[in-house]
């Protein structure tokens, strides 16, 4: 927006300029102009048609400019994102507000590949001739109004030249000395001689506002192509960024190009690998994490084990105390038969029944324990086998 502000800015500043020398100089204009109004009149509004034209074109440029810049962001956005862009929905045409004009065969073509913009040579060129065509076609009509104030101006000049010929003419002809005064006869040439002075007026006003008119559109117009130039060569530039140069090996082996099917061929099995560079890519990608995965889940059954490992310990431990409570047991059972009169007492049975409910309930717990340990460890597994058959499927796609 910048470089076509600055185009804009020389533009409104000469036409500021021509606009304050016309105000100055306004009473000898003025003069002129009413020599031939009507022919003058018609130079001066092709004049302003052409400066409101010249403004036109710069001022389109700030659309296409607008919109180039969207499709640049959008490319960039997509090239930067992981993967080329892959596996997303695809981005959007940078088409907000109207679609441009100058930029329509390149928002054509490129439409649907702004998530990995690449260009072969030959379709760059052909972006770049049409581009150039549709420029150079809007500058014909700014070159012709130049050329028509020139035509105007010559115009005004041959018709005033005529007319002062044939009013010449006519005063020499009319001019006789023959019986009369002097006097009558100098204010007959006097009178006379206003037509040839009339048609000097229209010849030179007609050209001084048609060759000013042509040099005022003519300075216009070179700040207009100025500013197209500066916006074709970024475009070229940006472009050039983007594009594929092929090896040329097969140009030269014959003394023929390269067919266009050939052409068409080499582009799509270079596509083709570019979309295989990318699935081995996010295939790399998806390796890395499931060996991420598989490396937590070994942590994790790694802790389990150790688990396990303490539990089962514990149990043993419980087993050699059960296992040497028997004796205790034993013992206590003869003393109470031997000794029925001697028979434990309440207290005694009461823990006696009390210790035999804890052992239960310990055994219970344990029993639940395993199963637990059991099923964690089985939905454990079922993970690792889902993931290592996820993992095995992958190459396929």
């Amino acid at each position: 927006m910048t470089r076509l502000r600055r185009f804009l800015v020389r533009m409104a500043v000469f036409v500021g300029a021509v606009a304050v020398a016309g105000a100055a100089l306004f009473v000898p204009l003025r003069e002129a102009f009413l020599a031939n109004a009507p022919l003058n009149g018609l130079i001066i509004g092709i004049l302003l048609l052409g400066v409101i034209y010249n403004f036109r074109q710069v001022i389109m440029l700030r659309h296409e400019t607008a919109w180039l810049e969207r499709f640049r962001r959008q490319v960039d956005h997509a090239a930067a994102s992981p993967a080329g862009g892959q596996g997303r929905a695809p981005a959007t045409a940078p088409s907000e507000g109207a679609p441009p004009r100058l930029l329509a065969p390149m928002a054509t073509m490129l439409r649907e590949r702004q998530d990995r913009l690449s260009l072969s040579a030959l379709a760059m060129r052909s972006l770049l001739d049409g581009i150039a065509a549709r420029l150079d076609e809007s500058r014909d009509l700014s070159r012709y109004t130049i050329g028509l104030l020139i035509f105007l101006g010559l115009l005004g000049t041959f018709w005033g030249l005529l007319g002062t010929v044939s009013a010449v003419a006519d005063v020499i002809g009319g001019l006789s000395l023959e019986g009369r005064d002097l006097a009558v006869v100098f204010a007959d040439l006097k009178e006379g001689l206003q037509a040839p002075l009339a048609g000097m007026g229209t010849a030179f006003s007609s050209s001084l506002f048609g060759l000013g008119g042509s040099l005022v559109l003519g300075f216009l117009d070179l700040q207009a192509n100025q500013a197209q130039n500066r916006f074709y060569n970024d475009l070229e530039d940006w472009l050039s960024g983007v594009t594929r140069l092929s090896s040329g090996t097969l140009a030269h082996e014959g003394d023929g190009s390269v067919p266009a099917y050939v052409q068409a061929l080499l582009e799509q099995t270079a596509e083709s690998l570019d979309n295989l560079q990318r699935v081995i890519a996010r295939g790399e990608e998806s390796r890395a994490a499931t060996g991420h995965h598989l490396m937590s889940l070994a942590e994790h059954i790694g802790t389990l084990t150790d688990q396990m490992r303490t539990e089962q310990s514990l149990m043993l431990r419980l087993a050699e105390q059960q296992t040497e409570l028997k004796p205790v047991l034993a013992r206590l059972a003869d003393a109470a038969g031997q000794t029925p009169a001697a028979g434990m007492d309440e207290a005694t049975k009461a823990h006696i029944r009390n210790l035999d409910v804890y052992v239960a309930r310990l055994l219970e717990e344990l029993a639940s324990g395993r199963d637990e340990i059991i099923q964690q460890v089985r939905s454990d597994i079922k993970l690792l086998a889902r993931t290592i058959a996820a993992l095995a499927e992958q190459p396929e796609r």
